[in-house]
C-alpha cells in the first residue's frame, strides 16, 4: 500500500536507506556521548589548587594626579589533586586588583601540561604605570597605607582542559582568586620608625589558600 506515495519504487528504497542512516546516525553520537559521561563519571576530575605563596611589592607609588604606578612580584602554586587525570593549562593571565579594580597588566603564564598529582610554581612580575584611581580609591589606599595594612588581590583568568588517558576534554574556563594581607612597615604604617619606604615596607603577611571555580 506505501508504493503509491512514491513515484518510483527506486525512490521508497531510498528513502528507506536515508531513515536508517539518520538512525544509525543519531545512535552513534548517542552511545559516544554516553561514553563520554560515563568517563567523567567514573575519573571525576577536580579543579586545581591554587596557593599563594608570596607577594612582595617592589615599589607603588600615587602621583598627586591619583595615578599609580606598582611593581611587584607574586609567587603562585598550583597543585593538580586528581590521581587519573592530567591538566592542560592552554592560557594563564595573572593581574592584581585592588579594591575590585585592576591595578597591573596582565602577565600570560607560558602553556603547560600538569601531571597527576603535580605541583607548578610559578612567580611573575606584575606591573603598571600611571594607572588612573578613582578619587575615593586613592584615599582609600593611602588610608590603608597609614593604618598599617594592606589587602590586595591576586587573579588568574585561564583556559584548561582535563586529559585522561587519550581523552581530551573541551576548554573550561578557570578563574582564580587570592587575597593577599600585606603589612606596612611591619603594621604600624605611617607611625612606623622607617617612613622611607623602600625593600620590606611591605610584608606578605602568611600563605593562603585560593578561591578557584571552573
Amino acid at each position: 500500500m506505501s508504493i503509491k506515495y512514491c513515484d518510483q519504487h527506486k525512490d521508497c528504497e531510498r528513502q528507506r536507506l536515508y531513515r536508517r542512516f539518520c538512525v544509525a546516525l543519531v545512535g552513534i553520537i548517542l552511545l559516544a556521548l554516553l561514553i563520554v559521561l560515563i568517563v567523567w563519571l567514573v575519573l571525576r576530575p577536580s579543579k586545581p589548587h591554587f596557593f599563594l605563596n608570596n607577594v612582595d611589592i617592589v615599589c607603588i607609588n600615587v602621583s598627586s594626579s591619583a595615578a599609580l604606578t606598582v611593581t611587584m612580584q607574586a609567587t603562585l602554586a598550583a597543585r593538580n589533586p586528581n590521581d587519573r587525570v592530567g591538566i592542560f593549562y592552554d592560557r594563564a593571565d595573572v593581574y592584581a586588583e585592588y579594591r575590585g579594580l585592576q591595578v597591573t597588566v596582565a602577565t600570560s603564564l607560558p602553556p603547560m601540561f600538569q601531571g597527576r598529582n603535580d605541583a607548578t610554581v610559578w612567580a611573575p612580575f606584575l606591573s603598571a604605570a600611571n594607572v588612573p584611581l578613582p578619587p575615593y580609591l586613592a584615599t582609600a589606599l593611602a588610608q590603608d597605607e597609614t593604618a598599617g595594612y594592606l589587602l590586595v588581590t591576586i587573579r588568574v583568568d585561564g583556559w584548561i582542559r582535563w586529559k585522561a588517558g587519550a581523552f581530551i576534554t573541551s576548554h573550561y574556563h578557570l578563574r582564580v582568586r587570592c587575597p593577599a594581607l600585606l603589612t606596612v612597615n611591619d603594621g604600624q604604617g605611617s607611625y612606623g620608625s622607617n617612613a622611607g619606604g623602600g625593600r620590606g615596607y611591605f610584608k606578605f603577611n602568611r600563605a593562603a589558600p585560593c578561591i578557584v571555580d571552573v
